[in-house]
């Protein structure tokens, strides 16, 4: 079942187009992630669809209720869409409890007595907040003070969540657990979410499918397997991943490979769309697929290693071509379990991990 729906939308600011036609579909039980450089659109279609944003042209339908559509000049206020959202600030009441925190959705929808009572703690301990009921916002860490926003969100069985950056304002490790947490939680709880995040590492642990945006439209979408291991745009394959990017000029196109070739070297990978001969193109491969070699074999390099870095369960090595200007000189980054010696280094860069896209 289709619990959200966004078809052909578009939204301005002012003379600023946002959104430039998006469509999108968000299932029952599934988690889908909005990605996206800044500016690209993603929050602005979030809070469009939370009806924070007037949008200009389209429709949107969550639960087989239309909330917004151009053609019939309708719109359902923000406050009776009953979407659960969660601000990137957590935007928490200072002056209330966890447990009033909580229970205030239900209180604006009338419950009281003891299915409000039930209903919260129920949440409560469903997040391990059981016990923190009494407490005040600042009495809680920034993983806690998250899943009140959460709890918030969830208490009144809302058809979809809607997460806008939920994970930003936690430092480095405590995001690797809150998202392993929020993912496990989606999942248990069969819950409908949309998510926008900037950090791709979060967005492939967390959703079942990707929509990455840029300037206002929808680059590709698919599984997080089909974005990292299979892109469609140089866009798509450059901000995916830790990657090289190598550009020359196509000399061969054939049965759905190309050979580009820079100065100094030249390699076969799989051909993006509307590739030519003659055409200046580049080729992109992930850091971890670029392997170091004992000696020259097929698509590969021969490069200086200019320097290693240790990063505790790998070393990253930095490889630089001579160039009299060494702002053009080609450089590759792989790889490794081990430290490495300075000097020349066979790198090979396997042709089906190589894509080659017209240059933009």
């Amino acid at each position: 079942m289709i619990e959200l729906s966004v078809e052909n939308l578009h939204l301005d600011y002012g003379s600023n187009p946002v959104l430039k036609g998006v469509s999108m579909e968000l299932r029952r039980g599934e988690v889908v992630s909005l990605l996206g450089p800044s500016g690209s659109g993603k929050t602005t279609l979030l809070r469009a669809v939370a009806g924070l944003e007037a949008a200009k042209k389209g429709r949107i339908t969550i639960n087989e209720r239309i909330v917004f559509d151009d053609a019939t000049h309708s719109e359902v206020a923000a406050e009776f869409r009953d979407l659960g959202l969660v601000f990137q600030s957590y935007a928490l009441w200072p002056h209330k409890t966890v447990y009033e925190n909580v229970a205030y959705p239900l209180k604006l929808r009338k419950v009281a007595g003891a299915e409000l009572r039930e209903r919260v703690q129920k949440v409560l301990d469903q997040l391990g907040l059981g016990h923190l009921g009494a407490r005040h916002p600042h009495e809680l860490s920034g993983g806690q003070q998250q899943r009140v926003a959460i709890g918030r969100a969830l208490v009144y069985n809302p058809p979809v969540l809607l997460l806008d950056e939920p994970l930003s304002n936690l430092d480095a490790k405590l995001r690797e657990e809150a998202r392993a947490f929020l993912r496990e939680l989606i999942m248990r709880l069969g819950l409908s979410a949309l998510m926008v995040t900037h950090d791709q590492a979060e967005a492939m642990a967390i959703s079942d499918r990707i929509l990455l945006l840029n300037n206002g439209k929808i680059e590709q979408q698919g599984t997080p397997q089909e974005m990292y291991g299979s892109p469609t745009t140089l866009f798509c394959a450059e901000f995916m991943g830790s990657n090289n990017r190598l550009p020359g000029r196509v000399t061969e196109v054939q049965d759905g490979r190309a050979r580009i070739q820079g100065r100094g070297w030249s390699l076969w990978g799989k051909a993006g769309a509307g590739l030519e001969a003659g055409r200046d193109a580049v080729a992109i491969i992930r850091v971890e697929q670029v392997r170091l070699a004992d000696s020259a074999t097929d698509n590969s390099l021969e490069m200086p290693l200019v320097t290693s870095m240790y990063l505790g369960d790998r070393w990253e090595y930095v490889f630089r071509a001579a160039d009299e200007n060494p702002a053009q000189a080609l450089a590759l980054r792989a790889y490794g379990l081990n430290s490495r010696a300075p000097g020349n280094h066979h790198l090979m860069l396997p042709d089906d991990q190589v894509w080659v896209f017209p240059s933009l």
